[in-house]
């Protein structure tokens, strides 16, 4: 999957806004810590980092898009973290689990 494909499929999922214009320019934003939301800017930027996406167009799996969020997993669930983060990060996580299955699933119905 593309890291555009996921930032799509995160945008249509998700109760809080992922995109920051079009997914290239959420890039760039979360990049340069622009993006309108601080939390989602930095999960992007974590995400692109760890599969070593330098574009939109590049691929990741589901493994580095998970484990680029474990540190920041860590840090909403201190004590004194804010709620609201460690909620947008959790169903965020399920987003991407779903986002990963569905991809597994289009591709096995086109080899049935």
């Amino acid at each position: 999957m593309t890291l555009e494909q996921l930032l799509n499929y995160l945008e249509a999922h998700l109760p809080e806004s992922v995109l920051d214009g079009t997914p290239e320019q959420t890039l760039r934003k979360s990049q340069t810590d622009e993006h309108a939301s601080p939390l989602m800017g930095d999960i992007i930027r974590r995400m692109a980092e760890g599969a070593g996406c330098a574009s939109v167009e590049d691929t990741l799996d589901r493994a580095s898009a998970i484990n680029s969020l474990g540190p920041l997993r860590l840090e909403y669930m201190a004590d004194d973290a804010p709620v609201d983060g460690f909620r947008t990060l959790e169903f965020l996580v399920r987003a991407v689990d779903g986002a990963f299955n569905q991809e597994a699933l289009k591709a096995q119905a086109k080899t049935d």
